[in-house]
C-alpha cells in the first residue's frame, strides 16, 4: 500500500465525524423531555449525516488509490 500515508488523515477525520454525529444521534435519543417527532428528526438526521460522511470516505479512498490525490488539479 503506497497510498496509506495519504489515506490516513481522511480515515481519522471521518472516524472522528462519524463517530459524533452517532453520539449527537444516541444523546438526543437519551433525553426524555424532546416531543417524540423532534427525537425521531433529531436522531435520524445525524445518522444520514455519518453514512454520507462514510459514503464521502470510501470515494476519496478509491481516488487516493487511483493516484489522484489532488482534487484541484482537475480544475
Amino acid at each position: 500500500m503506497k497510498h496509506w500515508q495519504k489515506m490516513v488523515a481522511p480515515i481519522v477525520i471521518a472516524f472522528l465525524m462519524i463517530v459524533y454525529y452517532i453520539g449527537a444521534a444516541v444523546f438526543f435519543m437519551a433525553v426524555p423531555s424532546i416531543p417524540a417527532g423532534i427525537k425521531i428528526l433529531m436522531m435520524v438526521v445525524p445518522l444520514i449525516l455519518a453514512a454520507v460522511m462514510l459514503g464521502v470516505l470510501i470515494s476519496r479512498i478509491k481516488e487516493i488509490k487511483g493516484g489522484e490525490e489532488d482534487d484541484l488539479s482537475q480544475y
